[in-house]
């Protein structure tokens, strides 16, 4: 069936998977031929057949484009932060249903706890719905708009979902989890060797929770003092946890014990090239590798899970502090009157993360003297288990590119503001004969 047939079938023949096939072509023909196409099979979608078979046929297409893309490697975040950047605000409140609609199907047994997290942190984790409807027909009392809208949306995202990428699986999909074993997180099993599988627990959380406080705090505060007060004890919480970690692992001559997994930090616009470089650094420091997809908008993270955690506090908190030494600034003009604020920025931002970079290399450098050997073999059994999930993910990886800035001033003022920024990444010196 086409787009284009001026034949219809009978309402009464029509199936909810005709209606699927019909919205994915309606879908895929507004890619090649833009918004009209789109509009004009909207208007044929109610010829097909009646509403309730329609709005099944709606639940059939959305759902085969999320499992698609979740094999594809494409987590719960990832699909609602693409589809806000890449369609309508509707078209990622629409994607969360489709979500909660397709996790359905899938015993709990079988999907992974990262999963799971990530659907109940989007909205997504249980259906809303009464079950004896299709979903689709329940949206307009739901999302305040009207049967058109919302079928506008919902091709919306189908047209998105049908340019989208494969990207690397992180985390096992929703169907792809066997057993108690593959269920495990990194700290209740044996430790094998590279994972992408997070490394999570109580103490963890609390630690976490602590220090998205206290720089939640640091960030608000109009007085630099406080800021820098409440910094450092994020700072201390984060460090001592970190080396706490490191140096629980036990070391077993021959055999890797260390676990890396993989997460991504979505990055906003504008900017994003000097923003996913700023991760990089911070990553780098915490002896985390990335790799930058900026056309998507965001930074994988490859490391041990209490790495991952600094390496994405750390990186929030400095964009923060960043943003808001940036925006100070004002805007920019030359002599003439011709605005230079975008070229600023993007060197002020390039300066921050170059200068970033250089000061957690310089406290890393610092703690490595203070803490001794200890350290060595737990960091060198860390580094090769990033290594060896790096060439496994992304064996093609382009390296990463470089910067340039064209703007001194902007230069300077960025690399001012990085000898301002707090870090939290001082490690103190944690011995194995100071534990209990």
């Amino acid at each position: 069936m086409s787009a284009h047939d001026d034949d219809r079938q009978r309402p009464g023949s029509v199936t909810a998977q005709v209606v699927a096939d019909w919205l994915t072509t309606v879908a895929a023909d507004g890619l090649r031929r833009g918004p009209e196409a789109v509009l004009a099979g909207l208007r044929s979608v109610s010829d097909l057949a009646a509403p309730r078979v329609v709005d099944a046929g709606v639940a059939v297409v959305l759902r085969a484009q999320v499992d698609r893309l979740w094999s594809l490697g494409w987590l719960p975040v990832d699909l609602v932060e693409v589809a806000r950047r890449q369609g309508s605000a509707l078209a990622a409140a629409v994607v969360v249903d489709a979500m909660a609609d397709a996790a359905q199907q899938y015993p709990a047994a079988s999907v992974h706890p990262r999963w799971l997290e990530q659907l109940r942190s989007v909205g997504a984790g249980s259906p809303w719905w009464n079950p004896g409807a299709p979903y689709p027909g329940q949206w307009t009392a739901r999302h305040g708009a009207d049967r058109e809208t919302l079928l506008a949306a919902a091709l919306e995202l189908v047209g998105v979902a049908l340019r989208l990428p494969a990207l690397q699986v992180i985390v096992p999909p929703p169907g792809r989890v066997s057993g108690a074993a593959d269920r495990a997180d990194g700290a209740s099993r044996p430790r094998q060797g590279p994972s992408t599988e997070p490394l999570s627990g109580p103490s963890s959380e609390k630690m976490l929770s602590r220090v998205r406080a206290l720089l939640a705090k640091a960030e608000s505060t109009q007085f630099p003092d406080e800021a820098e007060a409440l910094s450092a004890k994020a700072q201390e919480l984060m460090s001592r946890y970190s080396i706490e970690q490191a140096l629980a692992e036990p070391v077993v001559p021959g055999r890797r014990t260390t676990v890396a997994s993989a997460r991504r930090i979505w990055l906003e616009a504008p900017y994003l090239g000097p923003k996913t470089l700023l991760v990089a650094e911070v990553g780098s420091a915490n002896h985390c590798r990335t790799v930058s997809s900026e056309k998507l908008g965001f930074v994988t993270v490859l490391g041990a899970e209490v790495d991952l955690d600094v390496v994405e506090v750390l990186s929030t908190s400095l964009l923060v502090q960043a943003a808001r030494a940036m925006l100070a600034s004002g805007t920019q003009y030359t002599r003439l009157g011709t605005s230079r604020t975008r070229s600023f920025r993007h060197a002020f931002l390039l300066s921050y993360a170059t200068r970033i970079g250089e000061r957690l290399r310089e406290a890393a450098a610092q703690t490595a003297a203070a803490t001794g050997t200890d350290l060595v073999p737990v960091l060198a059994g860390r580094a090769h288990a990033v290594d060896t999930l790096f060439t496994s993910l992304f064996a093609t990886a382009t390296v990463r590119r470089s910067f340039s800035a064209g703007n001194a001033a902007g230069w300077g003022a960025g690399r001012s503001a990085a000898d301002r920024a707090v870090l939290a990444t001082e490690r103190r010196a944690v011995r194995r004969s100071s534990r209990p």
